[in-house]
């Protein structure tokens, strides 16, 4: 038994009220090729004619595919939901993966590659795209460039201005060890306050305790609070959570100081094509929220909604589940049409 959830990994049916798999249903864990590398994604509809949204994963490296069989049920209603495991993160990870493939332009190339597979498959002329974290860089960039792609596109933990925002992330963290004296995070904070942004031993530091101060996640002060969802979910075995935790780090030391050396987006993107929606978390301040508004006073768009989630913090998507399937399908669904 051990063996076999060791290696074994599959994407259950999708099934109606008597126990039967729904005709008209897709369930598919697939292995495809994206850029030259071998690549998985998860799709899950009730009605494979549903309108494609791609997700698009944070970190870069942190998965998020194996929360899709406990937080999406209700969006597989009314999307055709895809989840994908970018190149060197998850169940794409291998360690043979060269580390001068994990650059801004591979991901994106990849992206696009794979909205055209997509698009193809479903015979669709367009896509809904979802960003969280890491991924909302990546979808924001790619509908700004890209907007003949998508019906429209949804930032959650929106990142605007990467540097900035870890600025304003260490003065919230620092400003709260004072208040409640906490005087280990006080001294720990304060032997960080020189290092560069981008060095992996700052976040480490600074995301502790943005964690135990509930920045990171409002009702939690458990950094593992969703990685538990990686050992339990039947898109992903044993083997896939050690390649999880060694894609995250990996992929992360690539990207984090080219990331964290771009621009804002308040200076590079000052409209688009497509409607726009962020979901922000009112305690967010691993991308902080303020930034977010911001951003979205500055942007114009056929049509903007910014969406605030006052019991959340960077995933209100996993924070306030029943509100963000209620905002996706009320809100976001009727746009397709």
């Amino acid at each position: 038994m051990f063996l076999f959830r060791w290696f074994t990994s599959r994407t259950q049916k999708i099934l109606n009220s008597q126990g039967k798999v729904i005709p008209e249903s897709i369930a598919s864990l697939e292995k495809i090729e994206l850029g030259g590398l071998k690549q998985f994604i998860l799709i899950r509809s009730h009605n494979r004619i549903n309108p494609i949204l791609l997700f698009l994963h944070g970190g870069p490296g942190s998965t998020e595919m194996s929360l899709a069989n406990f937080f999406q049920k209700n969006l597989e209603k009314h999307f055709t939901v895809v989840h994908w495991d970018q190149r060197g993160a998850g169940k794409s990870f291998r360690l043979r993966i060269l580390k001068s493939s994990i650059t801004f332009d591979h991901y994106q190339n990849d992206a696009l590659e794979l909205i055209e597979i997509l698009k193809k498959r479903f015979n669709q002329e367009k896509i809904f795209l979802v960003g969280h974290s890491w991924g909302s860089f990546l979808g924001m960039t790619l509908v700004q460039k890209y907007p003949e792609h998508f019906h429209s596109y949804v930032g959650i933990g929106q990142c605007v201005h990467l540097a900035e925002g870890e600025r304003i992330s260490y003065k919230f963290v620092t400003d709260t060890a004072k208040k409640l004296e906490n005087k280990k995070a006080i001294k720990q904070l304060e032997k960080i306050k020189d290092k560069e942004i981008w060095d992996l031993r700052y976040t480490n530091v600074q995301r502790r305790w943005l964690t135990k101060f509930r920045g990171w996640f409002y009702h939690s002060t458990k950094s593992w609070i969703l990685l538990k969802y990686n050992f339990n979910s039947p898109e992903y075995n044993l083997l896939d959570g050690f390649r999880f935790l060694v894609g995250a780090l990996f992929s992360l030391s690539k990207m984090w100081k080219p990331l964290m050396e771009m621009p804002s987006f308040m200076d590079t993107i000052k409209e688009v094509e497509v409607p726009i929606c962020f979901f922000a978390g009112r305690y967010d301040y691993n991308t902080p929220s303020e930034l977010v508004e911001e951003f979205y006073n500055h942007l114009k768009a056929p049509r903007k909604d910014l969406i605030w989630f006052e019991e959340s913090a960077h995933s209100p998507n996993y924070e306030e589940n029943e509100k963000f399937e209620r905002e996706m399908v009320e809100r976001v669904r009727p746009l397709a049409n």
